[in-house]
């Protein structure tokens, strides 16, 4: 098992599988979303979980959509015994039900959609995020709070939101209301990665002492052309967060077997802080 890190009572691997290649979101082009959706059968998913956990990676986070609840259900079903953390789904209208959903599939963990998160923050509505927080404790799981904002990471701790961990975005790709790609495909063309926005995020999740999870390290595709442009991503991360933070990454294997090479590298690049 890759090295871990604690959230609530759950021990967690400082690399988790990310979700959005799993439901066909690649954040880069409707060409890549196409590819993704036909590769990523439901056999393969499976085959995608076991690759996980025979490289050391025992949890997997994806949205909390009605295809991975079958996808995560079929994989305990079978024996699997990978950990779920489960992102509230932005096409589902009532969060509430959603939440309540996603909790009858057994998930470790709940976290509330980065974007709505966001959105409500530019709307000026932000206080009713936290109302979603406190109906994930009710079903009696860890809660968390995703977002691309840092300063939202600052205002829930300033005012003691009741988060169990944090889903943060290494680049800001909520400047402005936006809709989620799971409803607009165009929304990728707002999508924007400047160099010095991973130094702005990671120096917010330095400071929080909650466990934060950082996703698109990679840029979404755009800083993954090689291997070492890969290990470059997991370097520059695990050299930037707190040792009780982790990342999460989307995988697609259909080129190359990216769970064993990211596996790898993030093992090596621990192994050698460690040292």
């Amino acid at each position: 098992m890759l090295p871990t890190i604690r959230i609530a009572d759950k021990q967690v691997t400082r690399l988790i599988c990310g979700g959005n290649p799993i439901s066909g979101i690649s954040h880069y082009s409707a060409e890549m979303d196409e590819d993704m959706l036909h590769y990523y059968t439901m056999p393969r998913l499976q085959a995608l979980l076991d690759e996980c956990w025979r490289q050391g990676i025992n949890t997997v986070q994806t949205r909390g959509d009605r295809h991975t609840m079958r996808m995560y259900m079929e994989h305990r079903d079978n024996g699997g015994h990978l950990q779920w953390i489960a992102q509230t789904a932005s096409e589902f209208v009532d969060v509430y039900a959603n939440i309540a959903r996603i909790a009858h599939f057994g998930p470790i963990a709940i976290y509330h959609h980065g974007t709505h998160t966001d959105n409500s923050w530019h709307a000026g509505e932000i206080d009713k995020v936290h109302d979603f927080l406190k109906a994930i404790h009710d079903h009696g799981l860890p809660a968390g709070l995703g977002t691309h904002i840092p300063e939202v990471v600052e205002y829930a701790e300033e005012k003691g939101w009741e988060t169990d961990f944090y889903m943060s975005c290494l680049y800001d790709l909520a400047r402005g209301y936006k809709t989620a790609p799971a409803a607009e495909q165009d929304a990728y063309a707002r999508d924007r990665f400047p160099d010095g926005d991973p130094e702005r995020m990671t120096a917010v999740m330095r400071e929080v002492p909650k466990p934060c999870l950082g996703f698109k390290i990679m840029a979404a595709n755009r800083k993954c052309s090689t291997p070492q442009s890969v290990k470059q991503a997991f370097e520059y991360a695990f050299a930037n967060i707190k040792s009780t933070d982790g990342v999460v990454v989307g995988m697609f294997p259909k080129y190359r077997n990216q769970v064993e090479e990211n596996a790898r590298f993030v093992r090596e690049i621990l192994s050698q802080q460690a040292e």
